[in-house]
């Protein structure tokens, strides 16, 4: 196995690189759309609970089939890579965003407005603030999702370590082919763990203190 990283090693470093830039593409944009929708829904019972199950909807696909679904359209690649993982990356986000804007408490919300603040003052300056550890554990979820499920899109000749994981499935019995299978794996596990732990450190640092457990 050392001999095999050592040959190796610069296609590694290149499927590492390509696994965290997908990665790091598709939690910025279903960050973005899923605190957004998460505020837009919060305070209104239907729509907050129409969104939600559709983001559900959309986890409760497998994988594969989801990539299938898209190559029609968007063919392989980067493309439909990125908006699997985004539409995977949605469900954690949007509940934990309206999770953590509803759970501030009314007193806050009816105290700031009674300062003069308008309702989007309140929702950016008050809400927010206060949700952000929920907010962000939504994050580090979808986070550890789109790592995993990033792996599988080598399926539509996506970027990552899902190459190696599909290259050394596909073939079993040669030299290599195990040794194919584990650094892709190996790799996906290992980059989980490094991103938790930087999430851990985003919320060590950018929670008050007020607001920590």
């Amino acid at each position: 196995m050392a001999a095999f990283w050592i040959s190796r090693w610069n296609d590694i470093i290149g499927l590492v690189v390509e696994h965290i830039t997908v990665v790091a593409i598709a939690l910025a944009l279903g960050t973005i759309i899923g605190v957004g929708l998460g505020m837009l829904v919060w305070n209104k019972p239907v729509p907050r609970s129409v969104t939600i199950a559709a983001a559900g909807v959309a986890l409760t696909i497998p994988s594969l089939a989801m990539l299938a679904l898209l190559i029609p359209t968007f063919g392989l690649g980067w493309v439909p890579t990125v908006i699997a993982l985004v539409m995977y990356s949605l469900l954690p986000i949007v509940r934990n965003t309206v999770v953590g804007l509803r759970e501030v408490p009314p007193a806050v919300m009816e105290s700031a407005t009674g300062m003069g603040m308008s309702p989007a003052q309140v929702l950016f300056t008050v809400q927010l603030p206060m949700a952000w550890p929920v907010i962000l554990t939504g994050i580090r979820v979808a986070a550890q999702l789109t790592v995993g499920i990033a792996a599988i899109a080598a399926y539509v000749a996506g970027p990552g370590l899902g190459q190696f994981i599909f290259q050394g499935l596909s073939s079993l019995g040669s030299v290599n082919a195990l040794n194919f299978a584990l650094t892709g794996t190996l790799g996906v596990i290992v980059l989980a763990l490094i991103i938790d732990a930087v999430f851990v450190y985003i919320t060590r640092y950018t929670t008050s203190r007020g607001l920590r457990a």
